[in-house]
């Protein structure tokens, strides 16, 4: 099996669109839970996305 170099640009681009879709998805989830617009759903998801991109991808090793 191969093994890559974590710090490759093209694996920082698939780590953050994975994190943005997971983030994406419990945000709105959980304003859709709590009765939220559809507009309030999308901003909720791009805020919780963004916390996951900026606190799992950007902390230091």
């Amino acid at each position: 099996m191969k093994h890559y170099n974590e710090d490759c640009s093209l694996c920082k681009v698939m780590r953050s669109m994975a994190f943005s879709g997971v983030g994406m998805g419990i945000g709105a989830g959980a304003a859709y839970l709590l009765g939220a617009s559809k507009e309030n759903m999308v901003y909720s998801g791009i805020v919780v996305s963004a916390m996951l991109i900026l606190g799992l991808t950007g902390r230091k090793k």
